[in-house]
């Protein structure tokens, strides 16, 4: 996968990349699932490097199977110079002709409040409806347990409006927010 997509710097964040995942971000990745806040809101964790190797490899699959598109979110570091890992975003259940997908996102402990997720979901939201509303994507959907605030901020501020509480059913222990955002006319 060859896909990049660019963020422009904004405020006090500065130029985002989101890029195919590579064999290369195991370690950080490793890293990113170390802080328990982030463990709290996923549901899949990686526990070490061979952990890392099977959940890049399904994304890889993703990619190859196109039903979910996974890019790994890279900002430069204080000097500007080497990219590091803050984020993961994703567009999961395209399927051909379906009128729906899920997006998805997690952000790492270091890239926390300071509007990385919402740029990296704002940037994949764009992207998404740009290549597949034409093929009857009509909607985007973002879940997110019903405490996990800064997931309703970041849904909220990118458009994404709530359009219903589901309650808790395996695998989720808790009640859940969806929100929806419309394809552009």
């Amino acid at each position: 996968m060859t896909l990049v997509l660019h963020v422009p710097a904004q405020g006090d964040g500065g130029p985002l990349l989101l890029r195919a995942w590579a064999a290369g971000d195991v370690a950080e990745l490793v890293e990113a699932y170390r802080d328990p806040v982030m463990r709290r809101w996923t549901r899949f964790h990686v526990e070490d490097e061979a952990g890392a190797r099977r959940w890049l490899e399904k994304q890889w699959r993703g990619w190859r199977d196109g039903g979910r598109l996974s890019f790994a979110v890279t900002e430069p570091d204080a000097g500007g110079g080497v990219r590091r890992l803050v984020a993961n975003v994703a567009v999961k259940g395209l399927v051909a002709g379906a009128s729906s997908a899920e997006v998805g996102y997690w952000t790492a402990r270091a890239a926390r409040g300071r509007g990385v997720a919402g740029r990296a979901v704002e940037a994949l939201t764009g992207w998404v409806f740009g290549r597949f509303a034409a093929g009857g994507l009509e909607c985007l959907r973002l879940l997110h347990l019903v405490d996990n605030v800064a997931s309703c901020r970041v849904a909220q501020k990118c458009g994404y409006v709530l359009e219903e509480v589901v309650p808790a059913r395996p695998p989720f222990p808790r009640e859940g927010h969806v929100h929806v955002r419309r394809a552009p006319r």
